[in-house]
């Protein structure tokens, strides 16, 4: 399969026709190899206008979908940023190439080695501090943050994860509640208050350590 020339077409036909304008995200999908991040059996799949289904029930971000959210999150050269769900380590990549400083969770053992294979392939060790932890409950001491992604849908975007936000700071995430379609957010931290609004409706699988944990029914 000739990687670079799929990498190429879901630049310009999956991309730019659905409002991805930022020339540093549009270079970023076009410079790194998505590839990469897949096991081998799944990198033949890698530029599909879809999810790519992941160890453990989990999934790599429509490329389309992944774009608008990082557009919406307007990330700058530098920005303090935080991602949730790490998975396979593809999105912080893309942050990273976009000049963002990166930290990255993710608890499950499999997709946290994967992404560790692809980084270390993709880019330079230091761009990106990826850390084994659960997503859902940070570990004491992170942020503030300029800019927070959660990488995958979630039913509700829990306050405490809002307050690691930077006064100015974005957060995005993909809200499953009221849906299919999951509803893109964007919330701002101004003023002491956080103010969302829905920017888009896209597809989302669900991020298991946001998910509501199963209750016993007698």
């Amino acid at each position: 399969m000739d990687f670079a020339r799929a990498r190429s077409f879901m630049v310009d036909g999956q991309l730019r026709p659905n409002q991805v304008q930022d020339p540093r995200i549009l270079s970023a999908f076009g410079d790194l190899p998505r590839e990469a991040f897949l096991p081998a059996d799944l990198a033949p799949r890698a530029y599909a206008d879809a999810d790519v289904p992941l160890p453990g029930g989990r999934a790599l971000m429509q490329p389309m979908v992944m774009a608008r959210l990082f557009q919406i999150a307007e990330i700058r050269r530098g920005d303090r940023t935080l991602l949730l769900g790490a998975g396979c380590g593809y999105g912080a990549a893309v942050l990273a190439a976009m000049g963002a400083n990166v930290t990255a969770l993710e608890s499950d053992a499999a997709l946290y080695n994967l992404a560790q294979g692809g980084l270390a392939r993709c880019l330079p060790e230091a761009s990106i501090r990826l850390m084994r932890e659960d997503p859902a409950h940070p570990p004491p001491g992170l942020g503030p943050f300029d800019v927070i992604v959660i990488e995958g849908g979630v039913p509700a975007i829990p306050r405490p994860i809002e307050t690691l936000l930077a006064e100015g700071g974005r957060l995005v995430a993909l809200v499953t509640t009221g849906g299919p379609p999951a509803r893109a957010i964007l919330v701002r931290h101004i003023g002491g208050s956080f103010t969302p609004r829905t920017a888009f409706e896209a597809h989302a699988a669900p991020l298991p350590a946001f998910q509501p944990k199963p209750s016993f029914v007698f």
